[in-house]
């Protein structure tokens, strides 16, 4: 049986404020050649695209499957480089801190690409 994870410390709504999450249409998803574990997504914001690199590989048999899916990204997250290229942001999804299957953090219904959650 599963059991939740103790709640984390308290943040104040400023720091929570700080996080930047939006709708994103995911237009492009790709395992990322050379790497065992990084699929690229090529991700619409509205009103401009970005790389987002995710550790997801495996946890789809293929992970095309997310293309013309929409999902919460974090998008104010300092550009990283992984395995040879810069990651503009972060999927968010729920479960992997867990141990569990991840699923992808959506909307219910769509709305507008670049939609900020909060």
């Amino acid at each position: 049986m599963f059991e939740p994870a103790p709640i984390k410390p308290a943040v104040s709504v400023e720091d929570l404020d700080r996080v930047d999450i939006r709708v994103g249409t995911i237009r492009k998803a790709r395992n990322l050649p050379g790497s065992r574990k990084l699929v690229r997504l090529e991700v619409d914001f509205g009103n401009h695209s970005r790389v987002i690199l995710s550790g997801m590989q495996g946890e789809r048999a293929n992970p095309a499957e997310l293309e013309g899916r929409q999902a919460l990204f974090v998008v104010n997250l300092p550009p990283r480089a992984m395995a040879g290229e810069i990651s503009e942001g972060m999927i968010l999804d729920i479960g992997y801190a867990d141990g569990l299957l991840p699923a992808l953090a959506v909307p219910e219904r769509p709305v507008p690409d670049g939609s900020r959650a909060g």
